[in-house]
């Protein structure tokens, strides 16, 4: 039953503020609680939250699909390694250039992919996908990228004064970059252009007669997608401290989309839960099953589809909205 006097609105918007700051305490606690290996693990599954929330942005609120986002993440990981490789440049400064750059990236991919929509603006972001680990092969980037053999990176060390392993600092630093993109990602979508971007995906005709901006708020999204995509990938070559261009083929893209279906389209907390699906349950698949791994895979995605077809994150709002009626 509600408390008197306190309207239901009130009552739910204290449940999830609590929910937030515990799942904030769970997360600076982990690191301390769990193996390097495992650290590693949840630090991965961070990274993938961040491009899955600027994945969402432009699937799941914009209504533009791509099937080529590793790109972008392939461009970002280059950006951090080559800097910091040839150019000594701090990691911490490699991830606002990387996603600089790829914000330009994306815009400009953007403008001729507005005269696309839906399967054929698919299919246009998939070559873009299936194109980057040749190009990155090219010979005459060899110098930059370093061909086949990618480029080793140095592993950051913690600070002296945190008391913390490079793992765990690279855990907290990850968190860092995550917490304050997810802050930027609620505000935007919540505001101004977030409403044009639902408004395009849902009724494109009524936003354009309402003098919504439809080409530029389409190719913004696209480069703000690709911005968040490219800052993680910087932060997974920082972490993973190799790149090459065979890690960035066209199953990480597609790896990109099951995890915003997973974790919920149109879904800002959704980016977590599908970060946590594409990183741990491949693992899960291969200890239960060594010579099919990826069968098991497959029989997992099949279950959640069909247990939860708005994903996790549509579960949780519909359990929610039942235990609301019940209070009321």
């Amino acid at each position: 039953m509600a408390i008197p006097n306190e309207p239901i609105g009130a009552t739910s918007g204290k449940a999830r503020l609590a929910g937030l700051l515990l799942l904030l305490v769970i997360a600076c606690a982990l690191p301390f609680l769990v193996s390097n290996y495992r650290v590693f693990q949840f630090t991965l599954a961070l990274v993938y939250a961040i491009a899955l929330l600027g994945l969402n942005m432009l699937t799941g609120y914009n209504g533009q699909i791509s099937l080529g986002h590793g790109a972008f993440y392939a461009i970002g990981a280059y950006v951090a390694a080559i800097l910091m490789d040839k150019f000594g440049v701090p990691y911490w400064l490699t991830v606002p250039v990387a996603g600089a750059v790829c914000l330009l990236a994306g815009f400009l991919f953007g403008l001729p992919a507005l005269r696309l929509e839906g399967l054929y603006l698919a299919l246009a972001t998939f070559a873009l996908g299936v194109a980057m680990p040749q190009i990155l092969k090219y010979k005459h980037l060899e110098h930059w990228t370093g061909g086949a053999q990618g480029i080793v990176i140095v592993k950051p060390e913690a600070p002296e004064w945190t008391g913390l392993t490079q793992d765990q600092w690279l855990y907290f630093v990850v968190l860092a970059c995550l917490l304050l993109l997810f802050v930027i990602g609620w505000n935007l979508l919540r505001g101004r252009m977030g409403r044009a971007m639902v408004a395009i995906r849902d009724q494109p005709i009524a936003a354009q007669a309402m003098g919504v901006n439809t080409a530029m708020v389409k190719s913004l999204t696209f480069g703000v997608s690709a911005m968040y995509t490219g800052i993680a990938g910087a932060l997974g070559a920082i972490v993973i401290q190799f790149v090459a261009p065979d890690s960035f083929n066209i199953f990480l893209s597609i790896t990109l989309v099951v995890g915003i279906v997973i974790g919920g389209l149109a879904s800002i907390q959704g980016a977590i839960f599908g970060a946590v699906f594409i990183q741990f349950i491949p693992n899960v698949a291969d200890q239960i099953s060594k010579a099919a791994p990826w069968a098991i895979y497959g029989v997992f995605l099949i279950v959640f589809m069909y247990v939860m077809p708005g994903g996790v994150a549509g579960l949780i709002r519909i359990l929610f909205g039942r235990f609301q009626r019940r209070r009321r």
